[in-house]
């Protein structure tokens, strides 16, 4: 079979690895006669699945043990409601910092429960930079500061972590999470839809500071408590159990690969030699500001977008899908995340070459 390489930007690829895995135990997982998919999630094979994956997760991003771990429903976008419900602890503001369209998101749905005060912004510039740190205004009576470290519509990614004092700092690292090393420490609370770098869709990973969890508004539902989750293991009903498995794969390949160091270093490289044939060309141009350009998804435009349907469709028959930008930006957009192998990036270069030589 031809090499495809898929680099839609979520739900995304998966390693191949993985998938072979979990073909093999499909059917029957380590000799219980069940898939994973028929299992009770409170029956022994799963709770064994379930511990082993936070365990590996724990591992990978080095968690310490005043922070629960959460495996939840939902999307990135429910966290958009149940961060407010949660952090708010009697505070009626919390900041937010604006670079893109899930941080407007996040944003809009906050503006529900409590007074947003949008610290920064770079809406100004088509959300093409990240704010410099000079121009925030933050409050120190804020309940929290939300930000987007990468935005995967606009290619935007911050490389420094906010300091925010005493005051929780959130992040939706849904498209960056166990792309390198974090210190988890410099957060309360961490939140990511799994479909980039840890799984299908239909898991929720939430890694919250114990002392942040249980002081929530009184309109919370059991299903948006952290404290809930929290007590229950993640099972106050049935968790997307096989997300889960899955993404206990995912960590595994990822211990197999070297860790988070050794994904830091190929997704730098990744990201790197795609910028660098981008800037080598008139004929490809990105957007965003150099500094800031993101190491999981790369916008790009061609000179002539007239082109565009044409380089689709080329790229389509070299077997180099999902390469089309939002809608909301247009142009070209590859999403180069952890189970992208650098031979797909590798071919993306040489088809873009080629390309330029004949229509150039």
């Amino acid at each position: 079979m031809t090499a495809v390489y898929n680099f839609s930007a979520g739900p995304a690829t998966l390693p191949g690895a993985v998938l072979t895995r979990a073909r093999e135990e499909l059917l029957d997982w380590h000799g219980s006669g069940m898939s994973v998919m028929e299992m009770s999630h409170r029956g022994t094979h799963f709770m064994s699945i379930a511990q082993q994956a936070e365990a590996d997760l724990r591992e990978l991003l080095v968690i310490p043990s005043d922070y629960h771990v959460l495996f939840l429903q939902g999307g990135a976008t429910s966290q958009f409601s149940m961060v407010p419900m949660n952090l708010l602890r009697g505070r009626r503001q919390a900041d937010y910092i604006n670079t893109g369209a899930w941080s407007k998101k996040a944003i809009a749905e906050a503006r529900r429960y409590c007074s947003v005060n949008v610290a920064a912004s770079s809406e100004d510039s088509s959300f093409t930079t990240i704010p410099s740190v000079d121009n925030w205004q933050l409050d120190p009576g804020a309940a929290y500061v939300h930000y987007t470290p990468n935005e995967t519509i606009g290619g935007v990614e911050f490389d420094w972590i906010p300091e925010t004092g005493a005051v929780p700092l959130v992040a939706d690292m849904s498209s960056t999470i166990l792309s390198r090393p974090l210190d988890v420490t410099r957060f309360g609370l961490i939140y990511a839809g799994a479909q980039k770098n840890i799984g299908p869709a239909g898991l929720t990973v939430v890694i919250v500071r114990s002392e942040l969890v249980g002081d929530v508004l009184d309109c919370t539902p059991a299903m948006f408590n952290y404290q809930s989750h929290a007590e229950n293991g993640s099972m106050l009903n049935t968790p997307p159990t096989f997300g889960w498995y899955l993404a206990g794969l995912v960590f595994q390949w990822i211990r197999e690969q070297g860790g988070l160091e050794a994904m830091a270093e190929v997704n730098q490289r990744k990201a790197g030699k795609l910028y660098e044939a981008i800037d080598r060309s008139d004929f490809y141009n990105s957007p965003v500001d150099p500094r800031y350009r993101s190491w999981m998804n790369a916008p790009f435009i061609l000179a002539d977008d007239s082109l565009d349907a044409e380089f689709l469709s080329q790229a389509g028959d070299a077997g180099l899908l999902n390469l089309k930008g939002h809608r909301s930006v247009g142009g070209m957009r590859a999403s180069i995340y952890n189970a992208m192998p650098e031979a797909g990036v590798n071919a993306l270069i040489d088809f873009m070459a080629e390309f330029e030589r004949s229509r150039g």
